[in-house]
């Protein structure tokens, strides 16, 4: 993981007033709550007391209550009642708190930040998540392996012609140029496929390339969007679960016609094709060794990789920040 980082973690959705809803994020047992008022937070899932899963409890008066001896949280994690020393005891009880994590939410993604000190900044996010006029359709897919290895199968152009040979990648492109890779920003890499048919030819250098209309864009630590066109846009988030298991949540934006059903129809068909792309990744990335990336390991690269290389300099250079 990236330390003092804003991670996509969820889907705004998911959680209603008034339930507990205990999730496993980062290796973390967390609950996420929220109040009366709608907003969102989220606490760390093991009662200080005895170590029981606060999720399995239920709302008391506001107050998340613990399934085990009844000891009360309030909303941002404050031990408010302990039952057994009654409701009146005036004893300080700060050392029952639950840790509080900072939550933001943004086009109905939840946003959580990971990590010691208070957030200085705010979530990276696109613009196509606050766009009305595109209307898009959401689903979840659950890989057994690290979040690193699901990220950078969504920066590798050089396997569309091979493991995407009857979808995305038909045309039989195996010839890599480049890939240009250019950053926007310190934490946000762009790059596109410039592929050819193999017809003996030298492919060209990432400087003899540039960005494609359709491109590729990665915002640290875990947002990304492929660029179809002014009109579809796929967005991805790659939830870290733990060290073995990471949750891909897609969503794809169109406005195509520009009447909201039809976008809204068009959007869930996207889905599902996406669906089946990312199916035939799955199938070989499970399977990847190791499963966790690093600039250094047992990998020989290539030129192709160029995407996938600037992706793990990077993360590394964060991770040591």
């Amino acid at each position: 993981m990236i330390n003092n980082q804003w991670y996509a973690v969820a889907s705004s959705k998911d959680f209603k007033k008034g339930r507990l809803y205990p999730v496993e994020r980062m290796g973390l047992k967390l609950v996420f709550f929220r109040n009366c008022k709608g907003e969102l937070h989220i606490l760390s899932d093991r009662c200080p007391h005895r170590g029981a899963l606060v999720g399995m409890g239920k709302v008391v008066n506001g107050h998340l209550q613990c399934p085990f001896h009844g000891i009360e949280f309030a909303e941002d994690g404050k031990c408010a009642c302990v039952p057994a020393e009654g409701r009146k005891s005036n004893k300080n009880y700060d050392r029952f708190n639950l840790k509080n994590y900072p939550v933001r939410e943004i086009g109905g993604i939840v946003f959580m930040w990971y990590g010691d000190a208070e957030p200085v900044s705010e979530p990276p996010v696109f613009d196509i998540m606050t766009d009305k006029r595109f209307k898009y359709g959401h689903l979840n897919d659950t890989w057994n392996i690290h979040y690193s290895r699901v990220i950078e199968n969504q920066l590798d152009v050089q396997h569309l012609a091979f493991v995407h040979h009857n979808t995305i990648g038909r045309g039989d492109k195996t010839l890599i140029n480049g890939p240009k890779v250019v950053w926007l920003d310190e934490n946000t890499l762009q790059t596109s496929a410039n592929n050819e048919k193999d017809a003996g030819q030298v492919p060209r250098g990432a400087d003899e390339c540039s960005i494609n209309t359709t491109n590729l864009t990665f915002k640290y630590p875990n947002l990304w969007m492929n660029t179809i066109n002014n009109k579809i846009r796929i967005l991805a988030y790659f939830i870290p679960v733990n060290e073995d298991e990471t949750i891909i949540s897609i969503r794809f934006y169109n406005r195509i016609t520009g009447i909201g059903l039809i976008d809204k129809i068009i959007a869930f068909a996207g889905n599902w094709a996406d669906l089946i792309v990312e199916r035939q990744d799955k199938r070989v990335v499970e399977k990847q060794i190791p499963s966790k990336t690093a600039l250094r390991i047992d990998e020989r690269l290539l030129m192709a990789d160029k995407p996938i290389i600037e992706y793990r300099r990077r993360r590394e250079e964060l991770q040591r920040s």
